[in-house]
């Protein structure tokens, strides 16, 4: 989100990891990725649009699903398709379970809680299509996981690896007027964070989806600029996004950066971003489409 991340995703941080807990639980995280899938929606469904697929695909693996936001944008987008959707958070797995339920596509869904990390996959069969959003980056070892997704796929078969340009920026040019360009001063600090804890984030996925034997198919970029005129959710994606942002960087900003954001954060306060409107959602998306020939 998925994200990095919030995505996630995402994030984005849209993948349940160790090293993310110590400053963010899974009930928050859970939450991030509903909103992002809410917000972003449109984009999601415009990625799995633009697919190069030669067939409708039957059989789908979602890695490191999340909430589902990837797992229901494929399920529309192809009526006919199964989905396993694969993460390591049992609590993500099973609010993707009850969303399932809840648009009566349970009988189209599988999920595996599994850590991708580890050495042994679990049987995912051999899908026509592997999809991962903001996922890969959180692998210790991509370059082996991107060798078990090839192994897994048929001759002929794709793999969409989803990846946003890091955390959305959210507040106008100048804001908040009592501490100009904080923004820009938090993603500078949590990229020292991200640099140190999650090294592949904004990475070049091509080179490294060619290493493990793919032959690269195409790679588009989406960029997404959401205002809050279109979403009334983007305040509380805000809120999430900066306090995630908040825990990476707390040891990097002065004290004065720190108490601008606290005032941002303070849902109670007059400052609070839920109190603005005039946020929007500023990111890039980009796909990698690999295929194994």
């Amino acid at each position: 989100m998925t994200h990095g991340h919030p995505h996630t995703s995402h994030h984005g941080a849209q993948h349940s990891t160790q090293h993310d807990h110590h400053w963010q639980d899974d009930a928050d995280q859970a939450e991030i990725l509903d909103l992002d899938a809410e917000i972003l929606a449109e984009h999601i469904a415009a990625i799995t649009a633009w697919l190069p697929l030669k067939t409708s695909p039957r059989r789908i693996v979602d890695l490191g699903c999340g909430t589902g936001a990837g797992t229901f944008a494929l399920l529309n987008r192809f009526p006919e398709a199964h989905v396993i959707a694969v993460d390591a958070s049992p609590g993500h797995l099973h609010r993707l379970r009850k969303k399932a339920c809840a648009q009566d596509v349970d009988d189209r869904v599988r999920t595996v809680q599994a850590d991708l990390d580890a050495a042994d996959w679990p049987d995912l069969g051999t899908p026509d299509l592997v999809w991962a959003s903001a996922s890969m980056h959180h692998m210790a070892d991509p370059g082996r996981a991107l060798r078990n997704v090839h192994d897994m796929l048929p001759s002929g078969g794709l793999f969409a690896v989803v990846e946003l340009a890091g955390f959305p920026r959210f507040l106008p040019e100048g804001a908040p007027e009592d501490r100009p360009g904080l923004e820009e001063r938090c993603h500078a600090a949590t990229d020292h964070f991200h640099a140190e804890h999650v090294p592949y984030r904004g990475a070049d996925w091509g080179p490294m989806l060619t290493a493990a034997g793919f032959t690269l198919d195409d790679e588009h970029t989406i960029t997404v600029n959401i205002d809050s005129a279109h979403s009334e959710a983007i305040g509380h994606y805000a809120l999430n996004a900066l306090r995630r942002i908040r825990g990476a960087a707390t040891e990097a900003l002065p004290a004065e950066d720190l108490a601008a954001l606290d005032r941002l954060l303070d849902t109670d306060g007059p400052h609070s971003v839920l109190r603005r409107d005039d946020l929007s959602v500023r990111t890039e998306r980009t796909v990698w489409a690999a295929r194994r020939t």
